[in-house]
């Protein structure tokens, strides 16, 4: 075996935990540190091998480096605009060692808008030619959603505009606020615009005012569901197959449903093949003490909301509304992994901060 390791190398340990990263980390930083700051071969050298052992941490962790100061290289950790995986590099970067001459950042931080200019498919972003206006909705006053306007924007390029402006936004508030404060965003351009515009240097502040005013209002909101009431629905789907719901109705009249902004709905596929696309007995049972399974994790008293459930089409899909998105992501993956060999799972967490996604449940 030996003799073979000399000849094939080495197979490296997989990377099971943060722990094990870490681990492999320390093994090479004093090599990835030169690297970085010598600038030389950094890809094949420092990102090729950095990104496997990401993957094996965790899906969907992208990186940035360069060097933070004359002695400091910095590794930047980034979900790219995906919620469901912040959690999994704020844990990772938190449990990282002291390693001297390095810096490591959980997402891309906040950035003083006169050091952000952000070149992307040929177009630049810049403090001097965007600004914005909030539109305000009154019967959804706390939605924050707003028009960007970019004074080089082109119909033809509206798509290449959208990215670059959510780069943009990203370096300037810093990647955590861009992806959870903002509700709804477009980007126009000059042409037609009544609306008085706003420099972009003051959407920080604005966002800052905007989620105080959020949290006072819904400070200390609370809801136990062990005494509400729920309903059941059967309906029949396009394709003739039945659908089954079971809705909580009293958090579907609740008028506080901001408070819990975050939808989070875990889809489980189950084969209903020989019973017209819904569970067995046997299937049904273990459906439903997984959904035990979920609730004792992310309970309603700590902001997880178990609105309701739908079966439908060989698959049942579980909806919560929650007060943050962190746990619910974190859960389902572990989730995910226990039953892999059992059932797909799969889930999205999304903001949806009227429940518009129930709207159909409700009383009419």
């Amino acid at each position: 075996m030996g003799f073979l390791d000399k000849i094939l190398g080495k197979k490296e340990a997989p990377i099971q935990s943060n722990a094990d990263f870490w681990n492999w980390f320390l093994k090479n930083e004093k090599e990835f540190f030169k690297i970085v700051k010598d600038g030389e071969n950094i890809h094949k050298g420092f990102l090729d091998k950095l990104a496997p052992k990401l993957d094996e941490v965790h899906d969907g962790i992208y990186f940035l480096t360069g060097m933070f100061d004359d002695q400091t290289a910095e590794l930047i950790l980034t979900p790219d605009g995906a919620i469901r995986n912040i959690y999994a590099i704020e844990e990772l970067v938190n449990e990282g060692p002291e390693i001297k001459g390095w810096k490591f950042t959980a997402l891309k931080p906040a950035s003083d808008i006169k050091d952000v200019g952000i070149t992307y498919e040929n177009f630049d972003f810049n403090k001097d030619n965007l600004k914005f206006y909030p539109n305000i909705h009154k019967n959804y006053p706390d939605e924050i959603d707003l028009t960007i306007v970019y004074d080089h924007f082109t119909e033809d390029k509206k798509q290449q505009v959208t990215n670059g402006v959510y780069i943009f936004l990203d370096n300037y508030l810093g990647e955590l606020h861009s992806v959870t404060l903002i509700d709804n965003m477009k980007v126009l351009g000059t042409n037609d615009i009544s609306e008085e515009l706003i420099p972009i240097e003051k959407l920080k502040d604005y966002l800052i005012w905007r989620e105080k005013e959020f949290v006072e209002k819904y400070e200390g909101t609370r809801h136990n569901t062990e005494q509400d009431n729920y309903s059941g629905f059967e309906a029949t789907a396009k394709d003739g197959t039945g659908i089954i719901g079971l809705m909580n109705t009293d958090l579907l009249q609740w008028d506080k449903k901001a408070s819990h902004p975050w939808i989070f709905i875990i889809t489980i596929l189950f084969d209903g093949s020989n019973n017209n696309g819904m569970p067995d007995k046997e299937t049904y049972q273990i459906l439903n003490e997984i959904e035990d399974e979920i609730t004792l994790d992310i309970k309603d008293l700590d902001g997880y909301l178990n609105v309701g459930r739908e079966t439908l089409a060989n698959r049942r899909e579980i909806f919560f509304a929650c007060k943050d998105f962190r746990k619910p992501t974190k859960v389902a993956d572990e989730l995910i992994k226990k039953y892999a060999g059992s059932f797909e799972i799969s889930y999205e967490i999304y903001k949806d901060k009227y429940w518009q996604t129930f709207r159909h449940y409700e009383p009419r």
